[in-house]
């Protein structure tokens, strides 16, 4: 369901999941564009072991390009105010993960919206979280 006003947003309402392109060549190509690439942390999982990394890795940035993602996928009206991440441990590449996200307040004076996000690896394991603040026209 897209959301376009204030009214459609229910708490508790989870976004779509979304399941984030994090081969090795994605974050090779990203990594290179915002240029991150040389190092071979993100483009190369034996030079980012050789670096002390469990394998090549996602950047950050990428992370949250995707969790933006998902939300203007949910709500293309909104506008992001905030974005707040804490990252827990690496988003591997060539591994697959997914994002969640939730609603955990309304702010219907200010049109405001509290989304509660997460990049989750195929264990389950939580590797980033984060909060949302997104602006929804009423």
């Amino acid at each position: 369901m897209s959301i376009q006003i204030l009214s459609d947003v229910e708490f508790g309402m989870d976004l779509p999941e979304f399941q984030p392109d994090t081969t090795l060549d994605a974050t090779s190509k990203f990594a290179n564009i915002v240029g991150y690439s040389g190092g071979g942390r993100f483009e190369d999982h034996e030079q980012a072991r050789a670096q002390g990394l469990p394998g090549a890795l996602m950047p950050g940035i990428m992370s949250m390009g995707y969790l933006s993602r998902v939300i203007h996928e949910w709500a293309p009206t909104g506008t992001i105010k905030h974005i707040d991440t804490v990252f827990r441990a690496p988003v591997l590449a060539d591994q697959n993960h997914a994002i969640a996200a939730v609603v955990t307040d309304i702010d219907e004076d200010t049109g405001e919206v509290i989304i509660d996000l997460s990049i989750k690896n195929e264990k389950d394991e939580t590797r980033v979280f984060g909060t949302a603040t997104v602006t929804i026209p009423k």
